[in-house]
């Protein structure tokens, strides 16, 4: 059993101006900036949210720019695979997460578990 929700919007932006983007964005939301610590995440800035709410982040990359969702669960493996029985398929491993497609074509990741209401909303999978 295993258990995963829908966490969060990344909304991609193919710049080379992130915080400029995420000043955009945080204004449009009403949601002020966070920048991380970790230089493994300098292409991230987060919307600060409440723990129980969905996660935001602006993420710069390299292809055009669009909104993906995340998928959060506390057994990566075990979502992938169910995912992939639905036709999703795997793209690629990146350090603790997993990129996916739907059988639609929209890109989307699979993601630790991460917000404060997990353990009592997310969905229960056998």
């Amino acid at each position: 059993m295993h258990r995963s929700q829908l966490g969060g919007f990344i909304i991609d932006c193919q710049t080379d101006d992130l915080d400029t983007a995420a000043a955009f964005w945080s204004a449009a939301l009403g949601l002020a900036t966070k920048h991380f610590d970790n230089p493994a995440e300098a292409n991230y800035v987060g919307l600060d949210t409440q723990p129980e709410d969905l996660h935001i982040e602006v993420q710069k990359v390299d292809h055009p720019g669009r909104v993906h969702l995340d998928i959060e669960t506390d057994d990566i493996e075990a979502e992938v695979q169910r995912l992939e029985a639905l036709g999703a398929r795997r793209i690629s491993d990146i350090r603790s997460w997993v990129v996916m497609e739907a059988p639609t074509g929209q890109r989307f990741c699979v993601v630790p578990a991460g917000r404060a209401n997990f353990a009592e909303q997310a969905n229960r999978w056998e």
